[in-house]
């Protein structure tokens, strides 16, 4: 199967129209003609994910976060240039980013079906980006709440107590805090990842509970349902999930 017929496979799931404005999405390196038997799933192209696709054999990285982002000022052989690496090694590289958080079984459906919520339903704010909400199976504290998240997602947890009992939950993977205001309509917590300081001063003062629960792990729920999914429409392909965090923690 060649990377565009796999690239229309994805973007019938999420298509790239649905990407926000500002976003990188669909095939950004590589042949799109190419034949691809093998492709990895991944959240970031990392040079670890480069090095695992290379030891696999894999033609095909598909990624959450956009290889290109920012515009590039040179591709040249030197540590950590995962463009150069994957031309050098004839991979290319399909990313859907913004489109993928908002698609119907996408980042945030994956997120919200981690954390076995009920009910969900997806929340809209003023730029068209779309997360979710839903009911909590039992009522939670915020402290409880956020032990659970942990247990189910890894990594660290930080919060604030709005101390009140909490059972609709508002989730966004990744940076969702500017939506924060959004997501507490009718919610009594919220789960997203990146929240600035003043954000939770803010949030606190509200009498708001406001978790913070990682970029990484409130996105990388999504690479082992999207591998699975893209391997029951292409076959032939061989679709490896890698779910590899260069970030640590102590």
């Amino acid at each position: 199967m060649k990377v565009k017929e796999i690239f229309e496979i994805i973007n019938n799931l999420a298509p790239v129209e649905s990407a926000l404005s500002y976003d990188n999405a669909g095939i950004l390196v590589g042949d799109c003609n190419s034949e691809v038997k093998i492709a990895l799933v991944c959240l970031d192209c990392t040079p670890a994910a480069v090095k695992k696709a290379i030891n696999e054999g894999a033609e095909l990285i598909i990624t959450h976060h956009p290889i290109i982002f920012k515009p590039l000022k040179n591709v040249v052989k030197e540590r950590g240039n995962v463009v150069y690496d994957c031309i050098k090694n004839g991979i290319s590289v399909i990313s859907m980013h913004t489109n993928l958080d908002v698609a119907e079984g996408g980042v945030n459906d994956c997120l919200a079906k981690a954390l076995k919520l009920i009910d969900i339903s997806p929340v809209t704010d003023d730029e068209g980006f779309s997360f979710r909400k839903g009911e909590l199976s039992e009522e939670m504290s915020a402290d409880g709440l956020a032990r659970y998240v942990k247990s189910i997602l890894g990594g660290t947890v930080r919060y604030t107590d709005g101390g009140t009992p909490i059972k609709r939950v508002a989730v966004c993977g990744g940076s969702g805090g500017n939506d924060l205001h959004i997501a507490m309509e009718n919610t009594d917590a919220f789960i997203t990842a990146d929240v600035k300081h003043n954000l939770f001063i803010e949030a606190n003062a509200k009498g708001y509970t406001l978790l913070d629960a990682g970029h990484f792990h409130t996105e990388n729920v999504i690479v082992e349902p999207l591998a699975k999914k893209l391997g029951e429409k292409a076959e032939t392909v061989r679709f490896i999930p890698f779910k590899g965090n260069e970030i640590k923690t102590v």
